[in-house]
């Protein structure tokens, strides 16, 4: 029995000697795991920063600071004027016996101002009178290029009505007087003065005698006039 007891003994002592030993050899294997992850977490690539983060680092490394005394006297700036002028495409748009003037100027290189204006609507307003301006497509019977030597001929449109006026203001030496004064944006009356003096009309206006200063009404033409 001793004999027997003392085997088992040995037998069972054996096997918890062998179970501690796996327990150990499995915690070992777990920690050599787990160390085996760290290292790969610690390896692995950090994803790159976005532009917006950079952009903030880059501020926050190169800040700049600018201290301006309260002394410091504030200088007047002049900026430099600017006008715009009207195109072709924007007086036909608007339609009016006032935008056919500016097309005049415009076209002959004149001054856009309210004194020629004033004139040439006038003087449109003599040819044709104030509610049918635009007859013929030529508000200033010009027989210049419109087939009426008469100042009767008809344009295909008051565009070109516009430009076969101012071709013939600057082109034709009877005009020449006209064409000055309108270059120089003279005075209304100076202006007047020349178109009665020249042979634009054979009745010369009755030397201003048949010719109205009320305002000039804004009445707009067809849209097929343009």
């Amino acid at each position: 029995m001793k004999m027997l007891s003392h085997a088992f003994g040995a037998s069972r002592g054996h096997r918890t000697i062998h179970t501690v030993l796996t327990k150990r050899r499995l915690a070992t294997g777990a920690s050599l795991a787990a160390l085996s992850l760290a290292a790969v977490v610690a390896v692995a690539p950090q994803p790159a920063p976005s532009v917006a983060a950079e952009f903030k680092a880059f501020i926050s490394t190169h800040a700049q600071t600018l201290v301006v005394p309260p002394t410091v006297a504030t200088p007047n700036v002049v900026r430099d004027a600017y006008s715009a002028t009207a195109g072709i495409r924007t007086l036909a748009a608007g339609g009016t016996n006032y935008d056919w003037a500016k097309l005049v100027l415009l076209s002959a290189g004149w001054p856009i101002s309210d004194a020629n204006v004033t004139v040439l609507t006038r003087w449109m307003r003599q040819e044709n009178g104030p509610d049918d301006w635009f007859n013929r497509n030529n508000p200033l019977n010009n027989g210049w290029g419109s087939g009426g030597g008469g100042g009767t001929g008809t344009y295909d449109s008051l565009v070109i009505a516009a430009q076969q006026a101012a071709d013939a203001l600057t082109r034709n030496a009877g005009y020449g007087a006209i064409a000055a004064s309108l270059a120089a944006s003279a005075p209304t009356a100076e202006t007047e003065q020349a178109i009665w003096a020249s042979p634009w009309a054979s009745g010369h206006y009755a030397n201003g005698g048949h010719w109205s200063y009320t305002p000039v009404l804004v009445i707009k033409a067809p849209d097929s006039t343009w």
